[in-house]
């Protein structure tokens, strides 16, 4: 048995994509997927864009969605943050930007393969955040009092 030096082991691990060590660049990867526009926005690529009651069955297929159709979804969103977050989750491989030559030109994204099980986790996520919501802000209150 061989021993490993210090160097040796974080070589090893940033092979292995060990995010608990600050120089493995999975930790980008979990800082960009953890921004809630980039969850409300795989979200509303992913067909999940309908009020309606929490827990309620997801029958929506994703779905290519025009820049202004995001926009209008995602409210509160800035021109420059989802023009932005669109960039960098098309960089990364996770959804597709499509331009048609119209007039005005129309661009769509669409989630691509890696995108869509991507998805299904931030799926969850939201609908955690949407069925405790309530737990949550009474834990807040009876803190702040």
């Amino acid at each position: 048995m061989t021993t490993m030096k210090a160097a040796e082991k974080r070589a090893q691990a940033k092979v292995e994509f060990n995010a608990f060590l600050a120089e493995c660049p999975s930790r980008q990867l979990l800082d960009r997927i953890s921004d809630k526009w980039v969850v409300l926005i795989l979200c509303a690529l992913g067909g999940d864009n309908k009020p309606g009651p929490v827990g309620a069955a997801h029958a929506d297929a994703p779905k290519a969605l025009r820049y202004s159709e995001l926009s209008r979804l995602l409210a509160g969103v800035s021109q420059k943050m989802l023009t932005q977050t669109l960039r960098s989750l098309e960089h990364d491989g996770l959804l597709t930007r499509t331009v048609t030559p119209t007039v005005p030109v129309t661009v769509t994204y669409e989630l691509t393969d890696l995108g869509l099980s991507l998805h299904h986790m931030t799926r969850g996520l939201r609908d955690w955040a949407q069925t405790h919501m309530a737990e949550v802000l009474a834990h807040r209150e009876s803190g702040d009092a």
